[in-house]
């Protein structure tokens, strides 16, 4: 018997199906099921036998992305009135307790690496270059996101109000994680910024990779389905629609490819319908371009051009109705 089986054999095991002889079925294999998972752990991806092996803590990073959605936009995402003449108190309250979570996690991550070594001081050091370079670029960041909205309002003509945009469109959202994540990425933070959009993938089934370059006004209508590759260039101004992927040509050579510009360049003022896919890491779409529903792109395309599918037929039938021969030649 193995020995986790000896310290809890006193322990109640729920019911399971038994032999006539009165064996359990379950506990007959049960041994050498838990020796054959135990022998996998060796694994180096299976991290957490080892005490020297660092990891982010996903739920403490979700937090993060929770407060600093109620500092950037507050009273809509919680019950806190930073209102009259000191919202100061309540902006750095929240900060502080921000900038120790975001520590704890930086600390984790970097280690998780082994590239900054084991050097507590060198450690130490990387993070507060990061917090302080973060931190500095909050107010910015959201300018920006005001910009987001603002596009979203002009660009839906069902958006009732810019307040209904912020608390409930899920493009809206996925786009305020990729530029909260953006912001680490940049300054080569590893893990965290992938669990933060993957956090608002999860939710929204918006995709966008923290290494992105996006510009401002940008606006995902319907959100759903959107993939946005991590070299990826946006200009502002620029309107995509649910299902569209901005990807690359091919991912065969793998981790070859890493660093490479694999995914396209989309410039100012760009409307892109729902399930276009625009791949490839040389391919531009010129200012002012718009990209229709469900073509495919993989060549650049001149500014101001209009690409649309060729040689699409719709054929309605009426139920019952006798079929005209000519109606033959349409399919």
């Amino acid at each position: 018997m193995v020995p986790w089986a000896e310290e809890s054999a006193g322990a109640q095991r729920p019911c399971t199906q038994t032999r006539e002889d009165g064996v359990s079925m379950f506990n007959e294999h049960l041994d050498e099921v838990v020796a054959g998972i135990a022998r996998n752990y060796s694994a180096k991806e299976i991290f957490f036998t080892d005490p020297d092996r660092h990891f982010p803590n996903k739920k403490a990073v979700i937090g993060i992305i929770k407060d600093l959605r109620r500092v950037l936009f507050p009273r809509y995402f919680g019950d806190e009135t930073p209102t009259g003449s000191r919202p100061e108190y309540f902006i750095g309250e929240t900060l502080i307790r921000v900038e120790d979570s975001l520590r704890r996690e930086l600390r984790e991550a970097l280690l998780f690496r082994g590239e900054e070594g084991t050097n507590a001081d060198e450690v130490e050091a990387r993070v507060d270059e990061i917090c302080q370079n973060f931190f500095r670029k909050l107010p910015e960041i959201q300018r920006i996101l005001l910009t987001d909205v603002q596009a979203a309002f002009d660009g839906d003509p069902a958006a009732q109000s810019k307040e209904e945009i912020i608390f409930s469109y899920p493009g809206f959202f996925a786009i305020f994680v990729y530029r909260i994540a953006h912001e680490l990425y940049v300054q080569g933070v590893p893990l965290i910024p992938r669990i933060m959009t993957e956090y608002a993938h999860s939710g929204t089934g918006v995709d966008i990779n923290a290494g992105a370059q996006v510009g401002e006004y940008f606006f995902i209508d319907h959100a759903t389905g959107v993939v946005i590759g991590e070299t990826t260039v946006i200009g502002s101004h620029v309107k995509v629609y649910q299902g569209v992927t901005l990807g690359a040509l091919s991912t065969r050579a793998g981790q070859q490819l890493s660093g490479v510009k694999r995914h396209p360049t989309i410039e100012d003022n760009v409307t892109i319908y729902s399930n276009a896919s625009v791949l490839g890491g040389e391919t531009v779409v010129g200012e002012g371009a718009i990209i229709a529903g469900s073509a495919f792109v993989t060549s650049s395309i001149p500014k101001g051009a209009r690409v649309s599918l060729k040689n699409q037929e719709v054929n309605v039938r009426q139920p019952g109705k006798k079929r005209d021969p000519k109606d033959w030649e349409l399919c």
